[in-house]
């Protein structure tokens, strides 16, 4: 899974009648502790009822997919869950 925090909507209105009803998320990596990470934004369907600035878990690939009715949907990354707080220790 990815941790990466919510920085804005995409709107798309032409696409794949499959995807049609469903919210679609900028999402950026971060490391643990909140720190930024290396990548890129990435766009993910939400599947929580995630908003811009919530912390978040995002799967991706074919897991992704398993968490809607219709596996057969054209999606490569879900926010399947909203990060409350994060505690990670250091040696």
């Amino acid at each position: 899974m990815i941790m990466g925090q919510v920085m804005g909507s995409l709107w798309a209105t032409r696409k794949d009648n499959k995807l049609n009803g469903m919210a679609f998320l900028v999402v950026k990596p971060l490391a643990y502790g909140k720190e930024p990470a290396t990548g890129e934004c990435f766009v993910a369907v939400d599947n929580a009822g995630a908003g811009i600035g919530d912390t978040v878990l995002v799967t991706t690939g074919s897991a992704g997919r398993t968490s809607f009715a219709n596996s057969d949907v054209p999606v490569d990354a879900v926010i399947v869950g909203i990060v409350d707080s994060i505690e990670v220790t250091h040696d």
